[in-house]
C-alpha cells in the first residue's frame, strides 16, 4: 500500500512527490485519486522517482491512474526526453511487450442478432485464433519476409490480403512507424517471430466480443459510430516473441554501455543510452521494427476475426474503430512552456491520446479527438474514451491503458481457480475460452483495479473523456 502522506496534492486528481534532500532530478507527478493511490505499491513511487532522475527529462515523470509496479518504469509510466538536451531512450520505459495494444473493431450487428450463436461463435474464435504461450499460427515467414513486415507494418498485411486498406487510417501511425531498422534486431529475435504472426499470445492478451452498454458522450459516440446494443470486438496483443527478445537483448546492451557513455543509472532496470548515441539509435531502430510487427499482427488477427464472423453473418461489417499501442517510445511534437519541441515520449502501459484537431488523426475524428481504449479484465468491462486538447491533458497526450493490476499473478493463484471462474462468468452470461485454466486464474477480474474508477479518474484528471462502456460477452485467452 502506498503511503500518500509522502505526496503533495497539486490538484483534485494530481499529486507530486517532493524530492528528498540532495536527491536531485526532475518533477514527479501522479494522476490519481487517494483511493487509487492507496491501492498502489510503494514501489511505484520509487520507480517513478528514479525515472525523474534520468538525463534530458522534459517536464515531469508521470504515472497514470492505473499505475502499478513494473520493470524499470512502473506500468502506467510516462516520460518525455529531448535529444538536444542529452535525453535518453530507455528499454525499461517501453517494456518487453513492445507495442502491445488494442485493435477495436466496430460491427453493424446487435447483441440480439449475435446472441443465439454465441456458443458456436466462441468455439469458432477459439479454434481459429491461435492463443497461448509460444503458440504459432498458420502463417510461416522467411527471415526476408519478416524484415519486410518490420519495415512496412500493417501495410504488409494488407498487401498480403489481410483486410482492406480502409483500415490503415484508423491505425496509430496509419499502420507503419518510420525509423525501423531490422539490421539492429538479433537473429534470435527474428527466429522467435517467424511462426508467431497472427497469434494472440498469453497473459493479459485476449480477443473479446463486447456490447456497447451505455454512452457517456453522444457527440463523440456518433463520430466513432457507436450505439447502445452494438457488438464490438477488441483484440489485445503485441509483438510477441520478437518484442520480448528485443527488450531482453537491449536491456543487456544498454546496461553494459551506460558506464562507457558516462551515465549513472539510479536503477539497473532503467538501462538507457543517449538518444543520439549509436546504441540508442540501434535500440530505436529495433523497437520500431517490433512496433510494425505488432501493427501487422493485429491486422492479421482482425482479418481472421472477420473470417470467423462471416461464416455466421456473411453480410456483416467489421470496420476498424481504432488501433493504438501502449508500450512505445514515440517521436512527437509537444508545446512546452510556450515552445514547440521534438520529444521522445516513453509510454509504458499508457496510451497515446491526441486531442481534437491533431494532424495525426483521421478526418472522421478531427472534431472529437482520438479514440482511447481502456481495456478491462474479463468479467468487468472496458471503456472507449476520447483524447482531450493539450490545455486539458498535461501528460504529453497520454492516458490510462487498462484497469491495472491490483495484485500479482502469483497472488491471484492463491485466491482463484480457473474452472471456478469460467463457471461463475458463464452464469453471468460471459463465455471464456482458454487453453490454460491457470492463465484464467492469473487474470481473474478481482486481480485488477476497478476499471470504472480508473476511467472516471482518467476523465476527471483531464487525460481523456469517457465515450462508451463496453460489457464483455465472449473472451478468448491463451
Amino acid at each position: 500500500m502506498m503511503d500518500i502522506a509522502r505526496l503533495r496534492q497539486a490538484g483534485p486528481y494530481e499529486w507530486t512527490l517532493p524530492p528528498s534532500a540532495g536527491e536531485g532530478g526532475g518533477e514527479v507527478r501522479l494522476f490519481a485519486d487517494a483511493e487509487l493511490l492507496r491501492g498502489m505499491d510503494d514501489k511505484v513511487l520509487e520507480q517513478i522517482r528514479n525515472v525523474a532522475r534520468l538525463p534530458g527529462l522534459v517536464g515531469a515523470a508521470m504515472t497514470m491512474p492505473d499505475a502499478h509496479w513494473g520493470y524499470g518504469f512502473p506500468i502506467g509510466g510516462v516520460a518525455a526526453f529531448d535529444a538536444d538536451a542529452g535525453g535518453v531512450v530507455s528499454a525499461g520505459g517501453v517494456g518487453f511487450d513492445i507495442s502491445c495494444g488494442i485493435r477495436c473493431l466496430r460491427t453493424d450487428l446487435s447483441w440480439e442478432q449475435l446472441a443465439p450463436q454465441r456458443h458456436h461463435l466462441a468455439d469458432s474464435l477459439f479454434r481459429e485464433i491461435p492463443a497461448g504461450v509460444g503458440e504459432e499460427g498458420r502463417l510461416r515467414l522467411s527471415v526476408r519476409e519478416l524484415e519486410q513486415v518490420m519495415r512496412q507494418g500493417a501495410h504488409w498485411a494488407v498487401a498480403q490480403g489481410f483486410g482492406p486498406a480502409d483500415d490503415l487510417p484508423y491505425i496509430e501511425e496509419r499502420g507503419c512507424v518510420g525509423g525501423a531498422e531490422p539490421d539492429w534486431v538479433s537473429d534470435l529475435a527474428k527466429k522467435r517471430q517467424l511462426g508467431e504472426m497472427g497469434t494472440l499470445g498469453s497473459g493479459n492478451h485476449y480477443l473479446e466480443v463486447q456490447v456497447v452498454d451505455r454512452i457517456h458522450d453522444e457527440a463523440a459516440a456518433a463520430a466513432f459510430g457507436l450505439r447502445v446494443g452494438q457488438v464490438l470486438v477488441s483484440i489485445h496483443c503485441g509483438s510477441r516473441g520478437l518484442g520480448h527478445q528485443i527488450g531482453t537483448d537491449y536491456l543487456l546492451l544498454l546496461a553494459k554501455s551506460a558506464a562507457s557513455l558516462g551515465l549513472t543509472l539510479p536503477d539497473r532496470e532503467l538501462a538507457c543510452a543517449p538518444i543520439r548515441s549509436d546504441v540508442g539509435q540501434h535500440y530505436l531502430g529495433a523497437m520500431n521494427s517490433a512496433i510494425n510487427c505488432a501493427l501487422a499482427n493485429r491486422q492479421i488477427l482482425a482479418a481472421l476475426t472477420r473470417g470467423v464472423l462471416a461464416r455466421y453473418w456473411p453480410s456483416a461489417r467489421l470496420d476498424t474503430l481504432f488501433d493504438v499501442s501502449h508500450n512505445t517510445c514515440k517521436v512527437e511534437r509537444h508545446r512546452v512552456e510556450g515552445r514547440e519541441r521534438t520529444l521522445y515520449v516513453h509510454r509504458k502501459g499508457a496510451t497515446r491520446a491526441f486531442g481534437p484537431g491533431h494532424a495525426g488523426l483521421p478526418d472522421a475524428y478531427q472534431a472529437v479527438g482520438q479514440p482511447v481504449i481502456i481495456g478491462g479484465s474479463m468479467g468487468t468491462g472496458s471503456y472507449i474514451l476520447a483524447g482531450n486538447p493539450p490545455e486539458q491533458n498535461r501528460a504529453f497526450a497520454s492516458a490510462s491503458h487498462g484497469a491495472g493490476r491490483a495484485m500479482s499473478r502469483h497472488q491471484a493463484l492463491k485466491f482463484w481457480h480457473g474452472r471456478q471462474l469460467v463457471d461463475e462468468l458463464a452464469a453471468r452470461g460471459i463465455l471464456i475460452r482458454s487453453g490454460s485454466l491457470r492463465g484464467v486464474a492469473e487474470e481473474a477480474p478481482g486481480a485488477y483495479k476497478d476499471v470504472d474508477r480508473v476511467a472516471e479518474v482518467t476523465e476527471a484528471a483531464g487525460l481523456a473523456r469517457r465515450v462508451a462502456f463496453l460489457r464483455p460477452k465472449i473472451c478468448i485467452k491463451g
